[in-house]
């Protein structure tokens, strides 16, 4: 988590090639074959070679279930051919081989998702050295213009022109979907961390930018001020510094909770970490990259006209991160899931566990005393709205689905916030004691954080709670 919010910051564009060679990893470390892993696993770890998801289509877009690439048996292995879109580093020559993944249809498939399957289909055949060899049926028809990441190549991906790419399938046959949603998890939580870099990125350009840039004078004295000098330049600042530090912790949560779910001995302990990164990859690809964005646009607000010029570099983080809310699965796609595979499907009890965390944090905040009395109270607060509406959600769900769904944003937005006033509630807790300026600014933080963030939680429960009767205001031309 820590090395992908560094390698993002620095540039999101690059950094997208090892986030999609990392999920590439992932999925075959937990689904391929011996021979796959030997063939290909070493050369992905080491970065000799990359990886690449190639999941929609023209006509498909998120509905997976419309997906008309086609796979054939062809002696050991498979032909492979169809086209796929928005294929992030379809193609490029800064690795000797591309590994692809590729959902697509065998003759016996049946309809819809439990239809698909996946295969690996390299670009460079790998040789009987393991060496890539010849060419395979897979070329970049076209590049997208797009409005960021302008350093990453999104291709439109041709397979099997001719004779059909040679593939390989990876895992069981019509269980692509299930293997996929191995990268395709992996990816959620390192684009919600893209959310966080870039954020970061642009919070290190308009701090140096205010604190060099003479502007007006101060209020009272009216000496010659500098824009941090200005109480709505800091505000928009630590606005942007308390949402960073306490994405950061959150992200960084959850990366543990993964290491937990995988390795710890006991039986329990790996179910109910498991259960936590289940129920926040969502929560983190959505609010994150959500946050993100905004945060990149309060950075630009701090540089003023100069922002809005292209040479102060201050508009590129902006135009980065708007797709982070868009690709692997867009934000209300996760806020559905949110609810309808987290909250429902196990009837409340990973957001009860969350609750009792959060509980838990309280007790020790009253126990700190009062320099965070103020930040106990908004957690409290933020808190009971999630039950509340947690429970209204939970309730409405049985009866009115559509009713439900209709504040599904709204609550995942709630539970971003009310994640990341954990963590600054946790943060002031470990720095409290501590007298220096570093420490003393982590509480400042986080006391922030309880009284401009944590706030807003209340209200969006009066959305959630709304359901969607006043959408039908809107003619959907049907």
């Amino acid at each position: 988590m820590a090395t992908t919010e560094m390698w993002n910051a620095a540039s999101m564009a690059f950094a997208l090639c090892p986030l999609l060679t990392q999920g590439a990893i992932e999925l075959l470390t937990a689904h391929g074959s011996a021979a796959q892993k030997a063939r290909y696993l070493a050369k992905l770890v080491s970065g000799e070679w990359s990886g690449t998801m190639c999941l929609t289509e023209p006509q498909a877009g998120t509905d997976l279930g419309a997906v008309r690439t086609r796979a054939e048996p062809a002696g050991a292995g498979w032909r492979l051919r169809g086209t796929k879109v928005f294929t992030t580093y379809g193609d490029h020559d800064i690795a000797a081989n591309i590994v692809h993944m590729v959902l697509a249809r065998t003759p016996d498939a049946p309809p819809g998702v439990k239809g698909l399957s996946l295969f690996l289909v390299p670009k460079l055949l790998p040789d009987a050295a393991g060496r890539p060899g010849a060419r395979n049926e897979v070329r970049a028809v076209s590049l997208e213009r797009k409005l960021g990441i302008h350093g990453s190549p999104t291709a439109v991906m041709a397979f099997g022109d001719a004779e059909g790419a040679r593939a390989e399938l990876v895992g069981a046959r019509h269980g692509g979907l299930g293997a996929m949603f191995t990268m395709m998890n992996n990816a959620r939580l390192a684009v919600g961390v893209q959310g966080l870099a870039v954020a970061e990125r642009a919070f290190q350009r308009a701090l140096a930018y205010a604190r060099e840039r003479r502007q007006g004078h101060r209020l009272g004295d009216h000496a010659p001020a500098r824009l941090i000098d200005h109480p709505d330049v800091r505000r928009m600042l630590m606005t942007i510094k308390a949402h960073t530090e306490t994405m950061r912790a959150l992200v960084a949560r959850v990366g543990v909770a993964i290491d937990v779910a995988r390795r710890h001995p006991d039986d329990e302990t790996r179910a109910r970490a498991g259960r936590r990164v289940a129920l926040l990859t969502p929560v983190v690809k959505a609010h994150c990259t959500e946050t993100g964005f905004a945060l990149a646009s309060e950075a630009l607000q701090v540089h003023g006209g100069a922002g809005y010029i292209e040479e102060t570099g201050a508009a590129q983080p902006l135009r980065d991160a708007r797709i982070a809310m868009i690709y692997e699965g867009t934000n209300g796609v996760q806020a559905l899931d949110l609810v309808r595979r987290k909250l429902i499907a196990d009837d409340g009890l990973a957001v009860a566990e969350f609750l009792a965390e959060i509980a838990d944090v309280g007790r020790r905040l009253a126990a700190a005393g009062p320099a965070v009395a103020g930040l106990r109270r908004a957690l409290a607060a933020a808190a009971g709205a999630l039950a509340g509406a947690s429970e209204w959600l939970h309730r409405t769900w049985a009866e009115d689905p559509e009713r439900a769904a209709a504040g599904a944003t709204e609550y995942a937005r709630m539970f971003g916030l009310v994640a990341c006033g954990r963590e600054a509630a946790e943060m002031a807790l470990a720095a409290l004691g501590h007298d220096d300026p570093f420490h003393r600014a982590k509480v400042m933080t986080a006391r922030f954080y309880g009284e401009r963030a944590l706030p807003l939680v209340t209200p969006l429960r009066t959305l959630v709670e709304a359901g969607g009767e006043s959408f039908g205001a809107l003619d959907t031309g049907a």
